[in-house]
């Protein structure tokens, strides 16, 4: 990565860690679980590696935290920035609970399995030509997949308002999203400006972090980075 580019406002998109639910493959919307002891790893691990001074997320060159409401975001946060991050970051009024970047809402199919979800729908007279794609069809007594994408654009237009002073790195600007892995997954889509339904393939494992960006600057010009070098740890 060029100066050039390390100037140029990111935001990373960090999920929580393992919970009991995650590990098993449920749907876990507004169900307020706690991690697992292997999810804190996890989040420590990730932590450890690339947060903090000279590593790739940087706490001095961020404008702003926004965390999903969960406690399972929470404390991933916590675990992400260290006592001496949080505080900062806190103090600093650059962290806010966001419900616009809280999990999808899964309504009927909270606690399901995908394919306990199209069983059930296959009962109810649903999706007898094709299955059940969430990107397409959304959730009965949830979310459909427009209502997510307007929330989400909501958020996009604010870490605009953000970013868009800062093209050049005239101060720090780089925002961090933690939450959950569709509603991450989601922001991507909208992120890039593809539809929900946009045939885009996309993993994000437990405690993972994923880095958005834009192309020459350009606020109009919105990137995904699909691979990058890491900058070299300080001591």
């Amino acid at each position: 990565m060029s100066a050039a580019e390390s100037s140029t406002p990111r935001v990373f998109i960090a999920r929580h860690g393992e919970t009991e639910w995650s590990r098993n493959g449920r749907y876990t919307g507004v169900t307020d679980l706690p991690l697992l002891e292997d999810g804190e790893k996890q989040v420590l691990g990730t932590g450890k590696r690339l947060v903090g001074p000279g590593k790739l997320i940087e706490p001095a060159k961020v404008g702003h935290v926004f965390i999903s409401p969960r406690q399972r975001a929470q404390s991933t946060f916590r675990l992400l920035f260290g006592d001496d991050g949080t505080s900062n970051l806190t103090s600093s009024g650059k962290v806010s609970t966001e419900e616009m970047i809280a999990e999808w809402g899964y309504g009927d199919y909270e606690g399901l399995m995908t394919d306990e979800i199209r069983a059930l729908r296959k009962k109810r007279g649903l999706d007898q030509e094709r299955p059940w794609d969430i990107w397409r069809d959304g959730c009965e007594g949830g979310e459909s997949a427009q209502e997510v994408s307007d929330r989400l654009d909501a958020l996009i237009k604010k870490i605009h308002g953000i970013q868009r002073p800062c093209m050049y790195g005239e101060k720090p600007a780089d925002v961090v999203l933690v939450a959950h892995g569709h509603i991450l997954r989601a922001f991507t889509k909208r992120w890039l400006k593809y539809p929900m339904d946009f045939d885009f393939s996309m993993m994000m494992p437990p405690g993972a972090i994923g880095v958005l960006s834009y192309q020459k600057h350009d606020i109009d010009d919105p990137a995904i980075w699909i691979g990058m070098a890491l900058p070299t740890e300080t001591e």
